[in-house]
């Protein structure tokens, strides 16, 4: 129960670096894109900042077992799910259809690799360093 505690609270620190991933965004390269190019650009940019994190963590706090890799990884994709659309819908106001636009792959929007990422970025690095 402490690894998934601490494994929780990191959680948030994949919500800073995707804040800091959006800024730079917005406020970096996004004007100077297409908008789908600086979507495109975010999303690998968050795979590899979450993936320098996640490699930190599973050092820090190495995880006891691939089944626990996996459960970190659930509940981190549950936690980012929540936050993503209870905040995006409630707090910042955006219509459910707004929401769900970056998960169009089909048009090119692949947000929803930021989310297989972190569901398994856990697990993959739980298996580099067995």
């Amino acid at each position: 129960m402490k690894t998934i505690l601490i494994y929780v609270a990191a959680w948030f620190g994949l919500v800073v670096l995707a804040v800091m991933n959006g800024t730079l965004r917005e406020k970096g390269y996004g004007p100077y894109l297409t908008e789908l190019s600086a979507h495109q650009l975010s999303t690998l940019l968050g795979i590899v900042l979450f993936g320098f994190y996640i490699w930190i963590l599973t050092g820090l706090w190495q995880l006891p077992s691939a089944a626990m890799a996996l459960v970190v990884g659930g509940v981190w994709l549950l936690l980012t799910l929540l936050f993503e659309f209870g905040f995006g819908h409630y707090v910042m106001g955006h219509a459910w259809q707004t929401l769900l636009h970056d998960y169009n792959i089909i048009q090119g929007r692949v947000w929803i690799l930021i989310l297989i990422w972190t569901a398994l970025a856990p697990y993959f690095f739980f298996r580099i360093r067995a």
